[in-house]
């Protein structure tokens, strides 16, 4: 099988790589090319350096697509994306590359495959933020999408996009609306959710974290081994079992930001609890309060998705594997 994973320089992408390099088998077949695609350099784990091909390229220039797919690729990861704040931020970035960008790759597909037989599966990174208040206490997997943010509301595009061609047979495509991803290792990034990982990850490193919201705030969380863990299920899943709604939304845990604070506490002490800064943005907290808190993932969890059931796992996902199994 020939596997490309675009967003492979991302850190879901990364982790999705070295999840491979250490299990060969993951993706329930032999790999025998892994083509790794970003902006930016993607690294390459030395046991993957015989069949890995890296390359730097912007999904949203022209042409760019069509290149890539002409090497017809079995499975395509397609995690490439700006991130929440940034897409709110920069209104026409965020368009070109989280939804102009993914229409030229299913179009890419679409002409490959007009040209003659190719059908690959296409496992695409969505997000909760396709949806926006008003919300019931528990969102069920019937609950429409309304989006209340420019990043919600192209990936919800995407969805619909992703659900179309696959109808029509063009690619056999799953769609994973990813919790907020926590504890994200490495410095912070323009995401509006960046504070929950920031508030645990920073003082763990006995380094000072802002906190831009009340301790009230509720959200939905998985930890990053878990969205890899999604991803290379998505590979694998028999989509007869999906079904014509082809987006998931992937298990996960609600928790109040006073939880996570109190997870660090038990792990870190008081000392730790003490580098977090409380300073409220109103632009974050407005953004914040537009987001779904808890869902009842039932379909991605009878499909045999799974994820972490209290803030205490989230956190030693993060120490095993970021801090080599200890805490500063």
């Amino acid at each position: 099988m020939h596997v490309m994973i675009l967003g492979a320089a991302g850190m879901v992408g990364r982790k999705l790589v070295e999840r491979i390099a250490r299990e060969p088998d993951a993706l329930g077949t032999t790999i025998s090319r892994l083509t790794l695609v970003d902006a930016f350099q993607p690294p390459v784990p030395e046991a993957l350096q015989s069949l890995s091909n890296a390359m730097t390229f912007d999904l949203a220039r022209a042409g760019v697509a069509d290149k890539l797919i002409e090497a017809r690729p079995d499975l395509i990861f397609h995690l490439a994306a700006i991130v929440s704040g940034e897409a709110e931020a920069d209104f026409d970035k965020g368009y070109a590359v989280n939804l102009d960008g993914t229409r030229a790759l299913f179009d890419a597909i679409r002409q490959e495959g007009l040209k003659s037989d190719y059908m690959p599966r296409v496992v695409f990174a969505s997000s909760i933020a396709v949806f926006g208040t008003p919300f019931p206490d528990v969102i069920p997997d019937e609950f429409f999408s309304t989006p209340l943010t420019s990043y919600g509301t192209q990936k919800a595009i995407a969805e619909l996009l992703l659900a179309d061609y696959s109808r029509r047979g063009i690619f056999d495509g799953v769609g994973i609306r990813l919790p907020t991803i926590c504890v994200r290792p490495g410095a912070p990034n323009k995401a509006a959710s960046g504070f929950f990982s920031n508030i645990l990850r920073e003082p763990l490193a006995g380094k000072p974290a802002v906190l831009p919201v009340g301790d009230g705030v509720r959200h939905w969380f998985a930890s990053p081994r878990a969205a890899v863990g999604f991803f290379v299920h998505a590979a694998k899943i028999d989509t007869a079992k999906v079904g014509s709604r082809r987006n998931l939304t992937m298990p996960g845990l609600s928790a109040l930001v006073s939880e996570e604070i109190d997870a660090l506490r038990r792990v870190a002490g008081d000392k730790a609890v003490a580098l977090i800064k409380r300073e409220r943005d109103p632009v974050i907290e407005r953004i914040v309060a537009g987001w779904p808190t808890q869902f009842d993932a039932k379909r991605a969890s009878e499909l045999g998705f799974t994820a972490e059931t209290s803030f205490d796992e989230i956190l030693q996902v993060h120490i095993e594997d970021e801090l080599g199994g200890r805490v500063a």
